[in-house]
Order: structure tokens, then sequence, then C-alpha cells
């Protein structure tokens, strides 16, 4: 069974939070019992030391003796809290020993010290200590004492109940660490979910052939942005094709209605005996079929050019020679026009299809040529740049609105169809030459200004076995 993205995000930073809470309050359990422990053992020390130093006051220097009743007093306080105290003299005589006061309830202090922790804290592991003190009056020896108990096993009630009441604390603060988890999960999985459903959702009309549809992007996830702006420049790119598809069957049609509407027309005339089959009725029935034939042309090299498996007929090619007989190719038309064509820069051989490499000149300089003024120019320059081969084609023509760049490589896309149609273009030279150029392994990009004019950059491999 699918569960949904934000279902999965949401028990996923669940259980991700469970699991370091989990760990985080063990770690926190665990390191405060044996901080504690270690704080039970010192206060333990420090107590035994402190009765070491009071018993050590117990000695009187004049009368050389001990002051029993007071050490009994202090022994049977210390043996309630769970220490055992021994003192004897300098010469190692006992002088109040607490096993031999009362063995029984030294016995039996023991035995409740364990079960206490036994049934309370089975987990802490202590050892009975002795310290054994040698009593000093300035450098004279007037004593020794051993003190002995649990460590650090005896706690008392307020030590457990200290204990109980931290670890009721930490139980607290992992509930509500649990639930604000929970909480920052859920926000958390809805602002990762929200902007992948909407993508989806996107995608899906997009699909269904809804190329108008955009994503607004509001996530601060760099990823997602990226995602959101992939999809919305996806929608752009197919909302653009679409329309040039819609545009290619319309231009197609009426490419061909055209001339065919006016040879069935003259020929109709003519087959009523209205007209009269004259020569230059003919021409122009001829000129007509001549647009149909250049279109289908035009088409079929176009399918040729855009073929995956174009072949490519290569040869060492000059491009710099080559570049020079296409430019002659047009001195007519430029005189007519009143345009100039140089060609610069140095010779460079390529291992190229020669005929389609002309046809990648010619296409570019007929381009140029639609679209310049009279007095304009034009300008080839052939560089060479290590393993390619630089061709720049630059014309002093309208130029290109930055919005149509993109998409001059496309079928039939004509920046200004008016103009287009009245020097006879197809809009289908351009994507012939990005199509070459490609088989070729090479590059091509343009930059453009309106009214400075264009430049048509191509980069090509000197070698075949570049790519």
């Amino acid at each position: 069974m699918k569960r949904k993205l934000r279902t999965q995000l949401s028990v996923g930073f669940v259980l991700i939070a469970l699991i370091i809470i989990a760990l985080i309050s063990l770690s926190a359990n665990i390191l405060i019992n044996r901080q504690f422990e270690k704080y039970i053992a010192s206060q333990q020390k420090t107590f035994s030391d402190n009765l070491a130093q009071n018993l050590k006051f117990q000695y009187d220097t004049t009368t050389k003796t001990w002051n029993v009743d007071y050490i009994h007093g202090v022994g049977m306080y210390a043996l309630n809290d769970g220490y055992i105290i021994k003192l004897s003299d300098a010469l190692g005589k006992t002088v109040w020993d607490a096993q031999n006061h009362d063995m029984k309830q030294c016995h039996q202090l023991m035995q409740s010290i364990a079960a206490r922790m036994k049934a309370q804290r089975p987990q802490v592991h202590g050892d009975f200590v002795k310290h054994n003190y040698t009593l000093k009056d300035g450098a004279a020896v007037i004593g020794h004492v051993t003190i002995s108990y649990y460590s650090p096993y005896y706690l008392n009630e307020d030590a457990f109940q200290f204990l109980d009441s931290l670890n009721l604390i930490l139980l607290i603060i992992g509930i509500f660490s649990i639930v604000g988890a929970a909480f920052a999960a859920l926000i958390l999985a809805r602002r990762l979910s929200t902007p992948i459903t909407n993508t989806i959702e996107a995608t899906r009309a997009i699909s269904e052939g809804n190329y108008q549809i955009r994503i607004a992007e509001k996530t601060q996830t760099a990823e997602l942005a990226e995602l959101e702006q992939s999809v919305n420049q996806m929608a752009n790119a197919l909302d653009k094709q679409e329309s040039l598809r819609k545009q290619l069957t319309t231009d197609i049609a009426h490419e061909l209605r055209t001339p065919l509407a006016n040879v069935s027309a003259q020929l109709e005339m003519m087959l009523e005996g209205v007209w009269q089959p004259t020569p230059e009725r003919l021409q122009s029935g001829y000129d007509e079929i001549g647009r149909i034939t250049q279109l289908v042309d035009g088409l079929q090299r176009l399918s040729q050019a855009e073929n995956d498996h174009l072949a490519l007929e290569r040869t060492p090619v000059d491009v710099y020679e080559l570049a020079q007989l296409a430019a002659r190719d047009f001195e007519h038309e430029l005189e007519v026009r009143k345009l100039t064509c140089s060609v610069t820069g140095e010779s460079v051989i390529v291992s190229a299809d020669r005929n389609r490499l002309h046809q990648v000149f010619t296409n570019l300089i007929s381009n140029a040529l639609k679209y310049s003024e009279s007095g304009g120019s034009i300008s080839i320059e052939v560089t060479d740049n290590k393993d390619t081969c630089i061709i720049k084609v630059r014309d002093t023509g309208i130029g290109i609105d930055e919005e149509d760049i993109p998409f001059i490589f496309e079928r039939f896309y004509r920046t200004d169809k008016s103009r287009s149609r009245s020097t006879g273009g197809t809009g289908i030279g351009l994507t012939i030459v990005a199509s070459i150029v490609a088989a070729h392994g090479g590059t091509i990009n343009v930059e453009s200004s309106l009214g400075v004019g264009t430049t048509f950059t191509i980069s090509l491999p000197k070698d075949s076995s570049a790519h």
C-alpha cells in the first residue's frame, strides 16, 4: 500500500525524533546516575574524613586518655548512617570498636543497606570500603582509626526521592519533546510535501495538454525551488512548442494553399477558355509551382538534417575557402541590395561534409540578406582555436528581439512574419543550420540587438573523432 509523502515524512521525522530523544534521555539518565554515585562516594569520603578528624580531638594530651563516652556516641551515630568505626591507640590497643560493641547491629545494618539497594537500585554496584587514618598530635602518633562503609550503596530516602524526581523531570521533558517533535515534523513535512504535490499536479496538467499552468514559487528549499523552476521552464518550452506546432500547421497550409489556389484558378480559367494560355500566364503558374517545390524541398532538407542518423560524407575542408565561395554565390544579390559581404580570418582545415557546411554558410548569408537594409554589411570571420574552428557571421540588420532569441532555431519560427513572407522565407533555414552544426558535433550561439545587428557564432571540432 502506497502512502502519501507527507505521511511518510511525518512518520519518519517522528521516529527519528523518538530515537534521538530516547538516546538522549537514556544517556542523560546513565550520566546522571553515574555522577550521582560519584557524588555520594565523595560525600561518604568527606564524612569519613570528618569523623576521623573529630575523633582526633577526643584525645586528652595531658592525661594521655581518650574520651570513650563521646567516642561511643559518635560511633553509634555513625553506625546508624552506615559507617563502622574502629579506634585504636598508638600501641594498637582497641579503644572503641563498633563490631565489638554490637556485632549484631553492624550485621543487621549491612543487610538492611544491601536489601534496600537491591530493591531500589539493583543496577548500582559498589564495594565495601575501608579508610585507615593515622591520628597525630603534632609529630607524635596518638592512634589509628579504621572507618568502613559500603560505597556508593548507602543512599538515604532523600537521595532516592531526588533521583526519582530527576528521572520524572527527564520523562516529562521527553514527553514534551516528543509532542514538539511530532508537531514540528508535521509542519516540516507539509512544507516539503506541498511544493512536491503542487509540482505533481502541475506536471499532470501539463501531460494533459494544459501548457499555461505555472507553479507559484513559494518554497525556501533550494532544490524544491529549482524543481518548480524547471517545471515552469518546461511548461514555457512546451507552450512555445505547441504554439510553434500550430503555427507550423497554419504556415504549411498557407504556403501550400496560396500557390495551389493560384495555379488551380489559372488552369480553370484556361480550361474554360476565359484565359488564353499565354507564356506570361504559364510562367506565373510555373513560379507558383516553384514556390511549392521550394517549400517541400526545404521540409525534406530539414527532415534529413534533423535525422539522428544523418549521414555525413566527411572530408578535409578548408572552412575559410568555403566561406569565400559561399559569399561569391551572393555577389549579384548583394550588388542589387547594395550590401557588402567580407570574409576574414585564416585557413582552418576541419573534417566535415563539404556540401552541408556550404549549406550552413548559404543559409546564414541568405538570412542576413533578408533582414539587412540597403547600405548594410555582412562579415564572416574564420579563426583557429586549437581543437576547434570558430566561425562568426555578423550583419548590421534589424536585429532580433531578446524574447525571440531562444526560439529562432525552431521550425517555421519567424520573428517578423509579414516581413519573412514578403522576402520569401520559409522559417526553416536556421533550423537546418542548427541541425547540421549539431550533426558535426559543433555548437551555434546567437547574439543580437534590435537596430544594431546579429552575430551567429559556430564552433566546429577539427577532428571528427573528437565527438
